[in-house]
């Protein structure tokens, strides 16, 4: 898996490709260095975005407020911030998925 992981001010920078409106929330792969998920939720008033937060916290075990979604509010390409994990153990626990 060749994911773009990022470490600044004690955080991971993960990138995202997002595809909205999907059957179920899934992690289907890397694309170009970014992660790619499914979320149900359509991307309206940033119920797609509460989505990917979501879907993460549950993946990688933490709880929601510590993922911040950083950059890309209304693309499908987003950027977000993950405190309390170090890169090994997102890599791993992202390694079955991607």
């Amino acid at each position: 898996m060749s994911l773009e992981i990022t470490a600044r001010d004690g955080r991971l920078l993960l990138r995202l490709r997002v595809t909205p409106k999907a059957k179920r929330d899934r992690i289907g792969g890397e694309h170009g260095g970014a992660l790619k998920l499914q979320v149900k939720d359509p991307p309206e008033k940033g119920r797609a975005n509460e989505g990917v937060v979501r879907l993460l916290a549950k993946t990688l075990g933490v709880p929601a407020r510590q993922i911040e979604l950083v950059s890309g509010h209304t693309s499908q390409d987003k950027r977000v911030a993950i405190s309390g994990v170090d890169e090994a153990t997102l890599r791993e626990k992202l390694a079955g998925r991607a």
